[in-house]
């Protein structure tokens, strides 16, 4: 099978995102960037085409991790990509659990 094109691969990580119990909460302006989240915490998990700038990091510190794809991925890139972003997400919840509120 030949890669998907990056907005096919977006689109695919979304729905792998929801058989994981997400669900998109937000997307930017130009909707290139989607906001997903699991139960009723502030926690999110981003997917978009372009990575975060730091002012962005800084200001939306409720974004646990970013999952970015930029080129054309196969179907395993973006389940192995998929399957990352669920672990930094869980390793930022643990961390912002631990931190003093």
């Amino acid at each position: 099978m030949p890669p998907l094109p990056p907005t096919q691969a977006l689109a695919r990580a979304g729905a792998l995102l929801a058989g994981h119990g997400f669900r998109e909460t937000a997307r930017n302006e130009r909707g290139d960037s989607l906001y997903y989240a699991r139960g009723d915490g502030p926690e999110r998990l981003r997917l978009s085409n372009h990575a975060r700038t730091p002012k962005q990091r800084r200001l939306h510190p409720e974004v646990m991790t970013s999952l970015v794809i930029r080129a054309p991925k196969t179907e395993a890139q973006v389940a192995a990509m998929v399957e990352a972003a669920l672990r930094d997400f869980a390793a930022g919840l643990a961390r912002s659990r631990q931190e003093p509120a």
